[in-house]
């Protein structure tokens, strides 16, 4: 096959490779989740690069699943993460794989830096680990307990896995170098004792390896070839190496980029199960969350999400994309395949007096300008309808061009209508609208006549009830992890529940059908709907402020 153009530093490590046959000209790559919250839009951009470079190179992707925390592992998302996966259009390799799975391997492995004295059970505490670290100018102290003859650790070892010591008591650390530059290399641990059940083998175990102990050696395992990671990771890559040229096996290449960072978004999975846990959202697939299964459930598409990471591309450098780019993916792609339709949010009747009572015509209406081949459908006309409340106004400023008293409209695929009359009620809140029509103004051209103004509207007689929810970014400040008390910028009108009407054609609309409810935005069914009540989520407005954010820039 012909090789890909090098897009970024990644690819051209990777055609290097395969031209210098590091790796026989083989491409493996894995995506190594925890199972410990559901997938974000971070994720997504580590999925796309983990699978779509496999792909491109005639390779495959391995699904690993890092599971070495018992505590906070469930398969609620084990089962959710490869649900995520396939629904962005990606496949891995086989059966999904887990650390788990290389457990007796890996503590093999550690015995064997025990045998060769690269290895010692230690009996400080954690914060006394972190103490005797040392900084980032100051070495750092050897262990008290660093110089323990191979057959006492090895003893201690296989002790700590019988289970006699408490969580806490001892850890397996490697025995690097204490005055290193890097923080990584002075004695990492590797094994930590916890007295858990783990999703996947019960108690057979009680002691669990460290990510950075696991995860080189599980990619040798898998005969990985260039292990892709986040950018934090470049600091580890020593470490990653260390172990694998003390085991003296098969040696995979750890590339680092940069990770996603979201405006208006908080990224941390603790954060994320703290709005679930505390009821701050509906959930993990919430509308408002930057989940994978909340932006499907808002009715963002897997292409427009891959749209976004691609314009995104892969760097080094870390910076914050605007949310703006993301909803612009989306958009983009709704513009040309979600059918048009009439939703009402904030309904207010109007009467069209001079129409014929009872008499209802059958109008043609464009389901998408973008699409020729999407057709029309019929909409109902009649003497009474719906339009929006924002449509009107009783004392109107110089540049509204909507319905007012005396005022001239054309209904969107109908007719022009006029306000004769306002019925108010005992507060004085508008009510309705009293109108006439020109029966010879039906989908007339623009230059027929000089109506600046077009609205959409419901046949009230026609219009099926529904409930719109209306999202908004959950923080309205673009940095949300830089403010004294996260929590306290959650914006208080994330979610606004409006009860509105829609026009018939979408009596039988399904979970996930998506809409743009004509001048109100790009809409999508919600798993909660039902025959009796539609539900209906707003994805994005029709408003693009990603030009704007463009133009600011350049």
């Amino acid at each position: 096959m012909s090789t890909p153009e090098p897009k970024d530093f990644i690819r051209e490590a990777v055609i290097q490779d395969n031209e210098t046959k590091r790796f026989d000209g083989r491409v493996v790559t894995r995506f190594p989740p925890e199972p410990n919250g559901y997938l974000h839009i971070g994720h997504a951009k580590a999925i796309c690069v983990d699978f779509g470079i496999a792909q491109e190179f005639g390779g495959y992707c391995n699904l690993r699943f890092d599971d070495t925390n018992p505590t906070k592992e469930e398969q609620e998302y084990v089962d959710a993460i490869q649900q995520d996966i396939r629904w962005l259009g990606f496949e891995w390799q086989g059966e999904a794989k887990f650390a788990s799975d290389y457990f007796e391997q890996l503590y093999q492995w550690a015995e064997e830096l025990i045998l060769q004295n690269k290895a010692y059970v230690d009996d400080l505490t954690m914060e006394e680990i972190r103490a005797y670290r040392g900084t980032l100018t100051e070495p750092g102290r050897e262990s008290p307990y660093r110089n323990r003859s191979i057959e006492e650790n090895l003893d201690l070892f296989r002790r700590m896995r019988a289970g006699e010591f408490p969580d806490g008591a001892r850890v397996l650390r490697a025995k690097v170098d204490m005055a290193s530059g890097n923080l990584n290399m002075r004695d990492p641990v590797m094994y930590r004792i916890r007295h858990a059940t783990h999703h996947r083998t019960g108690d057979a175990w009680c002691i669990y390896p460290m990510y950075d102990w696991a995860h080189g050696q599980s990619d040798s395992i898998e005969g990985v070839t260039h292990s892709l990671c986040s950018l934090e990771y470049e600091d580890h890559r020593p470490l990653y190496d260390w172990y694998l040229d003390n085991l003296e096996i098969y040696h995979p290449r750890q590339i680092e980029f940069s990770r996603l960072n979201l405006s208006n978004t908080v990224m941390s999975k603790r954060k994320l199960l703290q709005l679930v846990n505390e009821n701050i959202v509906a959930g993990w697939d919430d509308p408002r969350m930057p989940t994978l299964s909340g932006l499907r459930r808002r009715g963002y598409t897997p292409a427009s999400i891959r749209d976004f990471i691609e314009r995104v591309g892969v760097t080094k450098n870390q910076n914050l994309v605007e949310v703006a780019l993301l909803e612009a993916c989306i958009r983009e792609e709704l513009n040309k395949t979600a059918p048009r339709v009439m939703g009402v949010l904030n309904p207010l009747k109007v009467v069209i007096e001079n129409y014929p009572e009872g008499k209802i015509e059958e109008l043609d209406a464009v389901n998408n300008p973008e699409d020729p081949s999407a057709g029309s459908r019929k909409i109902p006309f009649t003497r009474e309808l719906w339009i929006e409340q924002s449509d009107f106004m009783e004392n109107p400023s110089k540049k509204y061009f909507r319905l007012s008293p005396g005022a001239e409209v054309r209904l969107r695929w109908a007719y022009i209508i006029k306000c004769t009359s306002v019925v108010k009620n005992e507060n004085g809140e508008v009510t309705e609208l009293r109108c006439t029509y020109d029966p010879a103004t039906l989908n007339a051209q623009p230059t027929d006549r000089k109506v600046k103004g077009t609205i959409h509207w419901i046949s009230a007689q026609h219009a099926i009830p529904a409930e719109m929810r209306l999202y908004e970014n959950l923080f309205p400040m673009p940095k949300p992890d830089e403010a004294e008390d996260w929590k306290e910028n959650i914006n208080p009108n994330s979610l606004q529940v409006v009860q509105g009407f829609v026009e018939p054609s979408l009596a039988n609309a399904e979970t996930g059908m998506r809409y743009q409810f004509e001048r109100n935005g790009y809409f999508v069914v919600d798993p909660d709907s039902t025959r009796e009540k539609l539900v209906f989520n707003r994805t994005v407005t029709l408003r693009d402020t990603w030009g704007k954010i463009e133009k600011q820039e350049q």
